[in-house]
């Protein structure tokens, strides 16, 4: 049973005791009209209330010998057969209690929707994704029929160009075999990198979205960034022939698209 508020309790507390300071010879049906219209409660409960009260106020020897089974604030105090049954004001069941009062819907739960600041994956996100996806392909497609891609002749078997460079993407690999031995330079340093970016998540479980929030991350893959981006700039401005460190603007640009 779940327990009865606290204003309830005083409510029904000062009710008795104002019933004590009255005479007695005051009829106690005088007070059911005041307590009705304060309390609203059904008035088939009042009349439940009324049977039961009756019933509590006759000696045992009328009652056939009941005993009370409720006796409790807010509970109709009904009477029990000596040989069982139902007691006597009882409710469906045997149940004894009484309805306190009648609650709307909408002072104990929020029936309204509450706006959230989510949104499904799908279509909302997938379906602008692919929109921009159809975009890019069209204005690459149109950008192709106008430009020509900055292809080379065919290559000579014969003859290496010097410098021979990778593509710029790779180039922070070309730089980084100049210093360190291949092993070290195209398996240990990006596999260190990789796994460093792969434990990100776990090392920073910050769950802010806002960059000032996340200062581990941010710095780690800021300076991850850059030291790629240094690797491939010097891998293309600044080696000339064979893979030589030189100045652009002294030697020339030796690299190309």
């Amino acid at each position: 049973m779940t327990e009865i508020p606290e204003h309830l309790l005083k409510r029904a507390a000062a009710a008795r005791d104002k019933a004590k300071e009255e005479p007695a010879a005051e009829p106690a049906a005088a007070e059911e009209p005041a307590a009705a219209s304060d309390s609203r409660i059904p008035e088939h409960l009042l009349q439940r209330s009324k049977a039961a009260k009756s019933a509590k106020d006759a000696p045992e020897a009328e009652s056939g010998g009941s005993v009370a089974v409720a006796d409790k604030v807010g509970a109709v105090v009904a009477a029990e057969p000596a040989g069982g049954g139902v007691p006597i004001g009882g409710g469906p069941g045997g149940h004894t209690q009484r309805l306190l009062t009648v609650v709307k819907s909408g002072t104990i739960q929020d029936v309204k929707a509450t706006p959230v600041d989510k949104v499904h994956t799908w279509p909302h996100l997938l379906a602008a994704e692919f929109v921009a996806a159809l975009a890019c392909t069209a204005l690459v497609f149109v950008f192709s029929i106008f430009v020509h891609a900055p292809l080379l002749e065919l290559a000579n078997t014969n003859q290496t160009p010097n410098p021979s460079k990778a593509p710029w993407y790779f180039l922070g690999l070309q730089e980084l075999l100049v210093y360190f031995h291949p092993m070290v330079a195209g398996v240990t340093l990006p596999g260190v990198g990789l796994i460093a970016l792969i434990l990100t998540p776990y090392l920073d479980r910050n769950p802010s979205n806002k960059p000032e929030d996340r200062k581990f991350a941010t710095s780690l893959q800021t300076v991850h960034i850059m030291f790629w981006a240094v690797l491939v700039i010097i891998g293309s401005f600044f080696r000339g022939p064979g893979f030589n460190f030189v100045f652009p603007w002294v030697e020339g640009l030796f690299f190309e698209l």
